[in-house]
């Protein structure tokens, strides 16, 4: 049997969904390990100059760093879109064109040596990452292990040292 257990960014579930927070996460910059014009920060001028990789995942509407971006006035300009993380960073690793990712995406990418992770070069803030679920699933054993199983592996997540939401000096 199949149980959906979507974990994004729920911003108005259905009736029929139950959603439980797991974690706030924040957004980090990847560039390639020898862009020459990017040292160990990155500054706004220069990420507002730079070529972008958009993400945008099949049937999501335009949020989260959209909106981040327009709260702190800053500019992007998109190169090419792609509808996942690691086709963006499969993007960044051959080109000079810049990222903006979830945290943990980041931490995952710190080990690709074809990239260099930073933060972005202002707080962008965080957003809210959600496991969401069909009340008919609420009362299932094998369901509730399953989130039982995930809500265990996102603690040990948030544990964990990674990319500081910290922005880099202007």
């Amino acid at each position: 049997m199949m149980w959906p257990l979507p974990c994004s960014r729920k911003p108005r579930p259905s009736y029929n969904l139950l959603v439980q927070h797991l974690k706030d996460e924040g957004l980090a910059c990847a560039v390639r390990a020898d862009h020459p014009a990017i040292g160990d920060a990155m500054t706004r001028k220069q990420f507002e100059t730079m070529k972008h990789v958009n993400i945008v995942p099949p049937g999501r509407m335009r949020a989260g760093l959209f909106q981040a971006l327009a709260q702190q006035q800053l500019k992007r300009d998109v190169a090419i879109s792609v509808t996942n993380f690691f086709a963006a960073a499969e993007m960044v690793a051959v080109t000079d064109y810049c990222a903006t990712l979830p945290s943990l995406i980041c931490r995952q990418l710190m080990h690709d040596p074809r990239l260099k992770i930073l933060p972005a070069p202002v707080d962008l803030g965080s957003f809210p990452v959600e496991m969401a679920w069909h009340v008919r699933y609420r009362h299932d054993p094998a369901h509730r292990w399953l989130r039982a199983l995930i809500g265990e592996i996102i603690t040990d997540f948030k544990d964990m040292t990674g990319v500081k939401a910290t922005p880099s000096p202007a």
